[in-house]
Parts: structure tokens; C-alpha cells; sequence
């Protein structure tokens, strides 16, 4: 198994521009919310609490998190226990209006996704490793550590193989001039 280092180093490597990042922080929970909502039908009510194949595929992800690194594994239950509270409510609607919200935030989450990897020029990190789906919200996690000014040591390991993340200064994809070239 690889080790947090290696995982997030990998991941890191399709995400070097902080604009692409960005994205990730609005793409990412989207998808997390679609998957999870639709993963929480059929729910039965156990002692109040509806028991979805949401739940036990949420409590392996976190228990994988878990043995990665404690630390990161506990904000991860975090992550994923509020995550099921959405998808739980999501899948508690009219079945129309939960596929509906579902399906737009699975849609919107990847559209966010695909514009990031423009700016950033490489495709997404799923393409070539499924765990990308399972690093990506761990990622967020450790980019928010890192900007809080947690984890330099692992920051600066991520840093050394994947390289520092930069500014983006090509600007937006068709506009010219933009104060964003500029960095």
C-alpha cells in the first residue's frame, strides 16, 4: 500500500495551479455529494438512523484515511460524516428532485473539474489512477493544513517531488489581457 507521502505526491502532480485547485474546492464536494446521495437509497431506519450502502462504503473509505494518517483520517470522518448527512437528506426527497440534484451536482462537479485541468494542462489524475477519486477529497484536506500553515514536513516532501503550486499566468482560456496573466 502506498504511504500518505506517495498518495498525495502522485495526486499532486496533476495539480500544481493554484486555479485548478481552486476548482477542485467547488468540483470536488459536488461530486462527493452526487455519489454520496445516490448511494443513500434504499435507506432502512436503524434505532433513527437510515443504514444506506452509503454508509458502510463511507465508513471503508474513512477507515482507509484512517490507516494512511490519523490525523487527516479523523478530518476525513469529518468530511464524510457530513457528506452522508447530505446525501442522507438528498435521498430523503421526491425521487424526481433526488436524481435531479444528484445528477446536476455529479454534472457541475466534473465541469469544474475539466475547466480546472484547462488551466492546469494535464488531465485529471483519475484518468490514469482510480484512487484519484479517494486522494482528490484527501488532497483538500491537506491543501487547507498547508495553507493554515499544518504539515510543512509533508508539504514540503509533496513539494519536492510534484514541485511548488504556482499562479496561474496564462490567464483564462480565450480572454486576452487579463489581469490574471499577469499573475
Amino acid at each position: 500500500m502506498k504511504t500518505l507521502t506517495e498518495q498525495l505526491s502522485g495526486y499532486a502532480t496533476c495539480h500544481r495551479d493554484r486555479l485548478n485547485i481552486a476548482t477542485h474546492y467547488l468540483g470536488i464536494p459536488l461530486i462527493l455529494l452526487g455519489v454520496t446521495a445516490l448511494l443513500s437509497r434504499p435507506a432502512i431506519p436503524v434505532d433513527g438512523w437510515p443504514l444506506s450502502p452509503a454508509v458502510p462504503i463511507a465508513a471503508g473509505i474513512v477507515l482507509y484515511y484512517l490507516v494512511l494518517d490519523l490525523r487527516f483520517g479523523l478530518a476525513m470522518a469529518v468530511v464524510m460524516t457530513a457528506s452522508l448527512a447530505a446525501g442522507a437528506w438528498a435521498a430523503a426527497l421526491s425521487t424526481p428532485l433526488w436524481l435531479v440534484l444528484a445528477i446536476a451536482s455529479l454534472v457541475l462537479g466534473f465541469i469544474a473539474q475539466l475547466i480546472g485541468h484547462r488551466f492546469e494542462g494535464r488531465k485529471p489524475a483519475f484518468v490514469d489512477d482510480l484512487m484519484g477519486f479517494l486522494i482528490g477529497p484527501l488532497f483538500l484536506v491537506a491543501e487547507a493544513a498547508f495553507a493554515l500553515g499544518l504539515r510543512q514536513r509533508l508539504q514540503q516532501e509533496i513539494e519536492t517531488f510534484a514541485g511548488p503550486t504556482r499562479s496561474h499566468r496564462r490567464g483564462l482560456p480565450g480572454l486576452r489581457g487579463s489581469a490574471l496573466r499577469q499573475g
